[in-house]
């Protein structure tokens, strides 16, 4: 029976292909979402490693920020974009979870993280949660947990309102965009907390930004930004 199960299995695999996510290859035995060499190939920041990295320059002077990095190099038309596209609007929420592992792996070979209490994700408006049907930046968040053994306290930051596109407004727009967007449910609970706020894309970074602040001003100790990519 079992190895009918796998006939079967590999019969459906001919049919109905798995594809990687970033080059659109057919997925072997034991790959999943990502093909192996797209994974060896992927721009690779190495940003967890240096604390004054480009991303950590972004916040200098915005936000109180203990650390912040981005695994990989956003450009447009590459796998990268692929990833994060399939991610947001094709239904791939396990590809979410797929990403933040590698994420934790990196953050796992960091000082600067390690001592984090919490992942907070960056939160989707409801409306917009419900008619995408997920929130990318929770499933990456949940991929980051699994590796770093942390809580993931999802409803602590909640969007109040949605806001018109950022993707072509300036650094000072979009941040005046942002203004009285997030609130926090429970300051209580992140009194003197580490927090890791988690983001799949990091453009002029607004968005982060306005979320960063409520958390600090609900009483958070150290916050660190992290995100799948980096848009240069």
């Amino acid at each position: 029976m079992l190895l009918f199960k796998q006939y079967f299995g590999d019969f459906i695999s001919l049919l109905f292909p798995d594809l990687c996510n970033a080059c659109g290859t057919q997925l072997f035995h034991g790959e999943e979402q990502i093909c192996t060499k797209c994974l060896h190939d992927l721009p690779y920041t190495d940003f967890h490693l240096y604390a004054d990295n480009a991303v950590a320059k972004l916040f200098w002077g915005r936000i109180a920020c203990h650390a912040a990095m981005a695994m990989l190099y956003f450009r447009k038309g590459s796998r990268v974009q692929n990833l994060i596209h399939r991610l947001k609007y094709n239904d791939q929420i396990k590809l979410g979870f797929v990403l933040g592992s590698l994420l934790g792996e990196k953050l796992a070979q960091s000082d600067l993280y390690l001592q984090a209490d919490l992942i907070i994700p960056v939160p989707l408006h409801p409306r917009k949660e419900r008619s995408r049907g997920y929130n990318q930046a929770l499933q990456i968040a949940l991929g980051v947990a699994d590796k770093l053994r942390l809580p993931v306290p999802a409803s602590l930051l909640v969007r109040n309102k949605a806001t018109s596109t950022q993707t072509k407004k300036n650094r000072y727009s979009r941040f005046e965009n942002m203004k009285a967007v997030f609130s926090v449910t429970d300051p209580a609970s992140l009194s003197n907390k580490h927090v890791l706020l988690v983001d799949d894309v990091i453009t002029t970074g607004a968005t982060l930004e306005a979320c960063a602040q409520v958390l600090l001003d609900a009483g958070v100790a150290k916050l660190s930004i992290v995100a799948l990519a980096f848009a240069e």
